[in-house]
């Protein structure tokens, strides 16, 4: 609510401006005291400007920040193909409000920061796990976990060797496996014309 006294009697507007940053500046959303918003989503996150202006004055800015809370969502993932001996890192970024924390496993055992040879790092939306000397051990799968108090989420990762590609069931092989697959396949398919 925005109320405003004046002679003459001062219009109101209310203008809302995106805390995405977006360049898309400021729009004019309604007239008069009150905005009434249903249907809360995140993208109504940002500043409201309350502008009264009677023609006598220049206009008055009042502005309130609105801030929508969500449960976290994740938005990117990332993997290095890491050679053995070599330091390999695992991203993971969530979008959220009020931010998340995150938790890394792998399988059903959670990791910790500094133990195992692995770093975690949590900043802001993103978290980084680090393997500072990668072993056979440490190639798998591994689950990114983001929570907040609204709700929690999860993604798979997989740490793999250098130029692993991936089979349709997005298992990791390495290149020699690949090779061999390959060599089989054209072994049966030149077979099967004789």
């Amino acid at each position: 609510m925005c109320l405003a006294i004046g002679r003459p009697e001062p219009s109101i507007l209310w203008k809302f401006r995106s805390s995405k940053g977006d360049g898309k500046g400021s729009r004019i959303i309604t007239e008069g005291e009150y905005v009434e918003m249903t249907g809360i989503t995140k993208d109504m996150s940002g500043s409201y400007d309350c502008v009264t202006s009677n023609d006598i004055s220049p206009p008055d800015v009042r502005t309130v920040q609105v801030t929508v809370n969500y449960p976290p969502v994740i938005s990117r993932v990332r993997s290095t193909g890491t050679a053995v001996g070599q330091k390999g890192v695992l991203w993971c970024e969530a979008s959220a409000v009020p931010l998340a924390d995150f938790q890394w496993y792998k399988g059903e055992r959670r990791l910790f920061n500094g133990l195992n040879g692995v770093k975690i790092e949590n900043k802001g939306k993103e978290s980084m796990l680090t393997f500072f000397n990668v072993s056979e051990e440490d190639y798998g799968n591994y689950t990114c976990v983001a929570m907040n108090t609204l709700g929690i989420t999860n993604t798979s990762i997989i740490l793999n060797g250098p130029g692993a590609i991936h089979d349709v069931n997005n298992a990791a092989l390495s290149p020699a496996s690949s090779l061999l697959l390959l060599t089989l396949v054209l072994t049966l398919s030149t077979l099967s014309k004789f």
